[in-house]
């Protein structure tokens, strides 16, 4: 670790900065740098739709997104507005969320299997003004966009149709203010907030992850991981489309179709979760597909255990490798580079990326620590705050620019290990899910007179929800998990109650979910 002091406080900073040479960040806007390049890459494929086939070239890519673009001023969106985008991966998603930025929109990507009313709060919260969904939601869509009175968009086939030749120009665009897309994220706490990446935010995590991850012309990856989710997002989309590689899109994990896609596309890179991995280690029948096109493997969205990744290297022939970030840095800040993977341990998520600094913060005394703490990261990739909430920024991002991540790392000979969560979050296979928001839904039933919600163990999701529950009268589990799930996303669902006579709260009120949490990871699923 470096030394640093600031000068605004009397504890010693403890700084460590990213042992990789910084690198230039382009003042240009997300499509300039991503799209712009692709009419120069003529007939190169950059989009296979991988469920008919289908190919668009780099060429159609450009062209589809200026008429997005257009499309776009047609339906009345202005400089600064917010467009709500909720669609499966396909190819028109790409064109639809850079056409709209090139508009000089902003994206809030919605969640497909978000119910309407969950839809309808995101929606209303960012000030949406369109609402662009694909067939599959478009009767969802409809009742969103007429519960804010937002235009309704459906992603067909005649969308975005003709005009617009060339992406328009935005006159003073300043790319560090501007926001390119607002995902929403639950933070550390408590409910989604919308997640404020600038233009610069997005680029200098592309740019940062370039020499780390260095994708080519000859790249082929598969988009199974949600363009919804930050790291489909950027990680992915962006980060093949910006560098000539080619983008198979896929609309739902199931691991033979996946295993297929590899096989037939002879897709290079793979990107998966945690879940995922466990999936692919266990097919039974993986011997009968040819992935000998593979080379690299990377797993994100949380932390994958040590013996997986060992299991997934024996079946597949590559490493898997970690990286490690959140919405609120656009993702990324750690990662393991693909010229250093032999030297990265097991299970750590690597060095920090380029321009980046990190802090581990004692979650006990608040004071620096040099071994194991809060992570506590500062770059450009670091969100420009919350929308609309100022208090929940301020709990996030100190005056000077650091992001409190809420998770506990371990810092051992050069390298990062997550160990362990501050924040109250709980991850189902990669998705958040906030315990503040479904005690509050808990607690408008009836017969619930008290809730707390903690993360237990879970074969498929690496944790789910369990619910701690006073009742006031007798109430069946089955019956309150179904409750439950007719009222909130499938990912959200709680997977197991455990009906106490009380529920443990600090003398303020707070509810002490680590006591449950450690109760209801040992006892799992009553």
């Amino acid at each position: 670790m470096v030394g640093a002091y600031d000068s605004g406080h009397e504890d010693r900073i403890v700084t460590e900065r990213s042992p990789f040479p910084d690198v230039e960040i382009p003042d240009v806007s997300l499509t300039d740098y991503v799209i712009g390049p692709a009419t120069g890459r003529g007939e190169a494929i950059a989009v296979i739709d991988g469920t008919t086939g289908a190919e668009t070239t780099y060429g159609e890519l450009a062209g589809s997104v200026a008429r997005a673009a257009h499309a776009m001023a047609e339906l009345g969106v202005r400089r600064g507005d917010v467009i709500a985008l909720m669609s499966r991966n396909q190819p028109v998603y790409i064109s639809t969320f850079h056409g709209a930025i090139a508009a000089g929109g902003s994206v809030t990507p919605l969640n497909p299997v978000l119910t309407a009313n969950e839809a309808i709060s995101q929606v209303e919260d960012s000030g949406a003004k369109v609402v662009l969904v694909d067939d599959a939601t478009a009767d969802k869509g409809a009742e969103v966009a007429d519960a804010v009175g937002a235009r309704l968009v459906v992603l067909d086939a005649g969308w975005p149709g003709p005009g617009g030749a060339s992406l328009p120009t935005l006159p003073d665009f300043d790319a560090a203010t501007e926001v390119a897309a607002l995902p929403y994220s639950s933070g550390t706490t408590g409910r989604s907030k919308g997640v404020m990446l600038t233009h610069r935010n997005l680029v200098a995590n592309l740019a940062q992850l370039a020499p780390m991850w260095p994708y080519g012309p000859d790249d082929v990856v598969v988009a199974v991981l949600p363009m919804f989710h930050i790291y489909g997002m950027n990680v992915i989309m962006n980060m093949a489309l910006a560098h000539g590689s080619t983008i198979v899109t896929m609309p739902r994990f199931d691991v033979e179709g996946y295993l297929s896609l590899v096989e037939r596309h002879r897709v290079t890179r793979l990107h998966l979760a945690p879940p995922m991995v466990l999936q692919i280690v266990s097919f039974p029948d993986i011997d009968r597909f040819d992935l000998s096109s593979v080379r690299w493997a990377v797993s994100g969205a949380a932390p994958l255990d040590a013996d997986l990744a060992s299991r997934f290297e024996k079946r597949i022939g590559v490493p898997v490798v970690q990286g490690y970030g959140m919405t609120e840095a656009s993702p990324g800040t750690h990662l393991v580079p693909e010229h250093r993977q032999a030297e990265a341990p097991v299970g750590s998520v690597g060095w920090l990326m380029p321009n980046t600094e990190c802090r581990l913060v004692a979650t006990d005394t608040g004071l620096d620590a040099t071994e194991e703490g809060e992570v506590w990261v500062r770059g450009p990739q670091v969100m420009a705050g919350y929308l609309n909430n100022p208090s929940a920024t301020a709990e996030t991002l100190t005056g000077d620019g650091w992001l409190k991540t809420g998770d506990v790392a371990r810092f051992k000979d050069g390298v990062y290990f997550i160990v362990d969560r501050v924040k109250e979050l709980i991850k189902y296979k990669g998705y958040q899910v906030a315990p503040a928001e479904l005690e509050a839904l808990l607690l408008t039933h009836p017969d619930v007179a008290d809730a707390a919600v903690v993360p237990i163990s879970d074969e498929a999701g690496g944790e789910a929800p369990k619910a701690f529950v006073v009742a006031r009268t007798e109430l069946d589990a089955d019956d309150l998990m179904s409750w439950v799930a007719q009222r909130v996303a499938p990912y959200k669902r709680i997977r197991a109650v455990e009906y106490v006579d009380q529920i443990p709260k600090s003398p303020s009120g707070k509810v002490l979910r680590r006591v449950l949490r450690d109760r209801g990871v040992t006892e799992g699923p009553s």
